[in-house]
């Protein structure tokens, strides 16, 4: 069974900057497209970041320049760097494979505010 277990979360002021990470089991993320995903309190779920198995990113246009998705294989962990936070940003994240959708992990809540 494949298990996501999301942290680094926590609240922030504007401007700040937080790492999430996404610790994998059940599956083995390096031949796979991984993404990061958000939910906003009274919105639904949305697409935040994905990274694929060659490395190469995309990025919601929310977030583009101020968002670092990465991964280690070795660690089988997804990483989402965040900068320049925004009261915008605020939700819980969660990660999950790209291709094939699995039972999503607890997230981690992220909270901007002053």
């Amino acid at each position: 069974q494949v298990q996501f277990v999301e942290s680094g979360g926590g609240l922030v002021q504007p401007g700040g900057s937080l790492r999430l990470s996404c610790a994998v089991s059940g599956t083995i993320i390096s031949p796979q497209a991984m993404g990061w995903y958000r939910q906003a309190p009274g919105k639904q779920r949305e697409f935040v970041a994905l990274i694929t198995s060659s490395v190469s990113t995309d990025y919601a246009d929310s977030v583009k320049g101020r968002f670092t998705i990465s991964r280690d294989n070795a660690k089988n962990t997804v990483y989402l760097q965040m900068t320049d936070l925004k009261s915008e940003d605020t939700a819980v994240y969660y990660c999950n494979q790209w291709t094939t959708l699995s039972p999503w992990g607890q997230g981690t809540q992220v909270t901007i505010s002053a």
